[in-house]
């Protein structure tokens, strides 16, 4: 089955670029003719007239039709977390504070604005918002472990019993008392050639993988919530981090089967159609027929489509694999060029 290369229309990529929408970077290059240069969707370079602009799905198909990168937007340059977030995270996490002022933060020699301007970006939230539910998180997992409710509050630096049980409530809908069985959701995202990916795990496994920023996380958490319990809180796990290693060889080649664990919740259909997409061999395709034979139910093939479209854990259980009968690639939650790329990247061929 031969796979054409293809983007979103030009008309969405001239709004991206209009809007330099940063949720587009890294997701398409736009090279300029009259300069010869190819720039990210977020240059903040003067804008090129539209018949001007070329889109092009990488810096490399930039390069090789004559442009040069950019050297104010650098789109050969990949975007990561700031060095000085990290210190961030062990400052806060060594201060056993329940709340850092903005005098705390610039005596340690830290920005306040740019620190707030980093977790509303990155985390949807304010800073103080973000401190709070790391703090709530760390009580719940202490709780969990079998601490007693007192002791936590007195080492969360909580100001009262009232306030931690009712900003507890709030965040994981449960009463202190009630939640001892949960565990948090631990969240954040990262960058793909695909876009931003964003990612959750619990203590067994990861729980979610999707493409999208961390609004697409808010959109998730009232599902996730119902399934374990906790509350979704953005962080630093080590299955966030093995499954974002295992992402990255795997768009670079070197990966064909993910080692993560991973731990799925959903229905009992749900869960037997995920297991046979688990079993789509790297490189090759089916139908949604196939999936329902596999699931001993050969007439239920619009459910096993439905149920594909409620798979949370994209290119780990891989729903890109799954064409309509006659060849035709069929629909993707990710956007139907993400599902050409991830056959590209494949090598798919005709199962």
């Amino acid at each position: 089955m031969q796979i054409a290369a293809q983007l979103p229309s030009r008309r969405t990529l001239l709004g991206a670029v209009a809007r330099r929408d940063p949720a587009w970077d890294g997701l398409f290059i736009v090279a300029i003719k009259t300069t010869g240069i190819a720039c990210r969707p977020t240059c903040p370079s003067r804008p090129a007239r539209p018949e001007n602009r070329i889109f092009f799905a990488t810096l490399d198909a930039a390069r090789e039709a004559g442009f040069r990168a950019c050297l104010r937007c650098k789109p050969d340059q990949q975007a990561s977390e700031p060095a000085w977030w990290q210190q961030i995270v062990e400052f806060v996490d060594a201060s056993g504070a329940a709340k850092v002022s903005d005098s705390a933060l610039t005596a340690r020699g830290f920005d306040p604005v740019r620190v707030r301007r980093h977790c509303r970006r990155e985390f949807g939230m304010t800073f103080h918002a973000w401190l709070r539910a790391r703090r709530l998180a760390v009580a719940q997992q202490r709780l969990r472990s079998g601490e007693s409710l007192d002791r936590v509050i007195i080492d969360s630096a909580w100001e009262s019993h009232s306030g931690f049980r009712d900003a507890f409530s709030r965040l994981v809908g449960a009463p202190p008392g009630r939640a001892r069985g949960s565990e948090p959701v631990i969240a954040a995202t990262c960058n793909t050639p695909l876009g931003t990916m964003v990612a959750a795990a619990v203590e067994e496994g990861v729980v979610l993988l999707e493409f999208g920023d961390i609004a697409r996380l808010k959109q998730q958490a009232p599902t996730l919530r119902r399934w374990f319990h906790g509350p979704v809180v953005a962080g630093d796990h080590p299955h966030l981090t093995k499954l974002f290693r295992e992402l990255e060889e795997y768009f670079a080649g070197r990966r064909k089967k993910f080692t993560v664990p991973l731990v799925l919740r959903g229905t009992p259909f749900e869960l037997s159609v995920w297991n046979a997409l688990l079993a789509i061999p790297y490189g090759e395709t089916c139908s949604y027929g196939d999936i329902a034979r596999a699931v001993k139910n050969p007439k239920a093939v619009r459910a096993v489509g439905s149920a594909n479209g409620r798979n949370r854990m994209a290119i780990i259980i891989p729903c890109h694999r799954v064409v309509n009968t006659g060849g035709k690639l069929g629909g993707y939650g990710g956007g139907l060029w993400r599902k050409v790329r991830l056959l590209e990247v494949e090598q798919v061929t005709s199962r």
